[in-house]
């Protein structure tokens, strides 16, 4: 997705708020900034503004494995009263980061990114508190889970012996020096559907949400070795792809149907890799040159998930500037807004913050009116119904004020949520 937890091309009393507000005192200090021709979404119709926590590898939160459950709590209390102050109304939490728990879950060990030790109990419940203390500030709280990823390293050994992956060994492949469940096996779809439709049931979550892994991306010189699950389930499909999207496509109709059996009015939302298809590969596909494609690449065929009303919305990783050769965010905006039009699925947009003011990203992203330019640009096409900033380390951080920027120019009064 985005460093570790996606690629990059490839969430007791509440602290002070003040201390907290690196965005937000930029905010103040800037004053007024909206310049009187920018178009606002109509009040009655919400947006979603909303931030990603990641914690795989202690990406965003906690900070540091180990820390005590006491000061865990409070730096997740700080996310929450940051974005309450940033007003945005949405968390995206990830509560399942590498087939383990933020819960404590009936079906895999406590996550290792809390205590240091895969199976150890952290000694309170991070998703229980998570939902209680985003709802009392009157933010959503989006349910982050990766069905199969299994563990950053190619080392079962390295997993809690009770852990899933190593009861069932035939479950599981290296690839790219990362071990993933096997997603052709009928009996894998079934289990990471129970493991994540098991906090659904415990918690009132507001969304269960995925980002874009699916199949992993592509390493070269590296092969994922399913051929077994192929010759015994694929039978029926031409090639190895097309089986591979079908199995991707069944874990997602299988998901979206069991969500709603388990917990009514819990939404079903994914974060895809930006671009489906180019159209030099296929007619419907975006005017861009990305290296990467979901349908062939990640055998994730996002666009027929909007048409066939399995996900009740999607949020594109637009992780790129406004006039990027290879992939404009000027072009795949309008793009997904097609592709959502007239569906009833909602469309949310996936913004690169961590890009703004990294030196090594190109030009554009050393200008802190980048992201607001593409709220801008959002504000023209109806379907777009907000934004979701990776992540909540960028946003605390703001380097160059980009995340101030929007906030100044497009949120300065709140807004509900769509639905």
């Amino acid at each position: 997705m985005r460093r570790m937890g996606r690629r990059s091309l490839v969430l007791g009393a509440a602290s002070t708020v003040a201390a907290l507000m690196t965005a937000g005192d930029a905010v103040a200090a800037r004053g007024p900034a909206s310049p009187p021709h920018r178009r606002r979404r109509r009040a009655d119709t919400g947006e979603l503004r909303g931030v990603w926590i990641a914690t795989v590898a202690n990406l965003d939160w906690p900070s540091a494995p180990g820390l005590s459950a006491a000061a865990q709590e409070a730096e997740l209390i700080a996310h929450l009263d940051r974005a309450v102050a940033l007003k945005l109304n949405a968390v995206v939490l990830q509560v399942r980061p590498s087939a383990d728990a933020l819960w404590p879950s009936s079906y895999e060990p406590w996550a290792e990114c809390l205590t240091g030790v895969q199976g150890k109990d952290p000694g309170w419940d991070p998703l229980g508190t998570a939902v209680r203390e985003a709802h009392a500030r009157g933010l959503e709280l989006h349910a982050w889970f990766n069905p199969y990823r299994v563990a950053n390293h190619t080392d079962p050994s390295r997993l809690v012996a009770s852990h899933p992956a190593r009861q069932h060994p035939d479950w599981v492949l290296p690839y790219g020096g990362k071990l993933y469940y096997n997603p052709g096996l009928p009996e894998v779809r079934e289990f990471v559907q129970d493991a994540m439709l098991d906090a659904v049931s415990r918690y009132a979550v507001d969304a269960v949400h995925w980002d874009d892994y699916f199949y992993p991306y592509p390493v070269a010189g590296q092969v994922f070795d399913d051929d077994a699950a192929y010759e015994e389930y694929g039978e029926d499909f031409a090639t190895k792809a097309a089986w591979r999207r079908d199995n991707t496509d069944r874990l997602v109709r299988e998901t979206a149907e069991r969500i709603k059996e388990v917990r009514s009015g819990v939404r079903f939302g994914i974060s895809p890799f930006g671009v489906w298809r180019n159209a030099s590969t296929d007619p419907l596909g975006s005017d861009t040159a990305a290296g990467v494609q979901t349908y062939d690449d990640l055998h994730a065929d996002t666009r027929k998930w909007v048409k066939e009303g399995w996900i009740d919305y999607i949020c594109p990783q637009l992780y790129w500037n406004i006039g990027f050769a290879a992939a404009d965010y000027a072009k795949l905006l309008p793009w997904w807004a097609e592709t959502v039009r007239g569906t009833g699925v909602g469309l949310y947009i996936g913004e690169a913050l961590y890009k703004a003011g990294d030196p090594a990203q190109p030009a554009a992203w050393q200008d802190p009116a980048e992201l607001s330019r593409h709220l801008d640009l959002a504000s023209g096409h109806p379907e777009a119904g907000g934004h979701v900033f990776f992540s909540a380390k960028q946003v605390k951080a703001d380097p160059i004020g980009a995340m101030a920027r929007v906030v100044a120019d497009h949120y300065r009064t709140r807004a509900r949520t769509p639905h």
